[in-house]
């Protein structure tokens, strides 16, 4: 007979670790297309409205064969400028399907992004950090009804 405290269930991953992390941005490819249907081909700036948030921004920063890299952001006003947060760079790693945010502002204008504010201490803290955050926005912003244009794609 099997006893039931015998039996022992590794997590698939676990938090702040290596396998953990790359877990995360695979997640983050999956939310990331949920918001964006062609990772591999982004133009230069996209712009995505929903009824009940505000506008949500991408500019492409790189594109290369294996990689995109981009910005994205909310623009809020403040004293007649314009303040971009929480303003995340984010690659694509495409053959890997991985979705890391790369940086993010230092400094958060709304207080829900504040608990978010990269760490102090290992590489490995910063980037799950940064990434939680990424994975839960990109979530909220497929909720909210941020989907990106479609647009053609380029001839090559």
């Amino acid at each position: 007979m099997l006893s039931d405290s015998r039996i022992v269930l590794e997590r698939p991953s676990r938090p702040v670790t290596f396998t953990g992390l790359m877990t995360l941005y695979e997640s983050n490819y999956v939310r990331l297309g949920w918001l964006l249907q062609d990772l591999r081909d982004i133009p230069a700036e996209l712009v995505s409205e929903a009824p009940r948030d505000l506008s949500l921004h991408l500019s492409l920063l790189e594109q290369a064969r294996y990689t995109t890299t981009f910005k994205l952001t909310y623009y809020f006003v403040d004293a007649d400028q314009y303040v971009a947060d929480p303003d995340l760079t984010i690659r694509v790693y495409h053959d890997a399907r991985l979705v890391e945010a790369m940086s993010c502002a230092t400094r958060h204008r709304h207080a829900a992004l504040k608990g978010f504010a990269t760490p102090a201490g290992t590489e490995l803290r910063r980037r799950w950090s940064r990434n939680v955050m990424l994975n839960k926005w990109l979530e909220y912003c497929a909720d909210a009804g941020h989907r990106f244009p479609a647009h053609p794609r380029r001839l090559t």
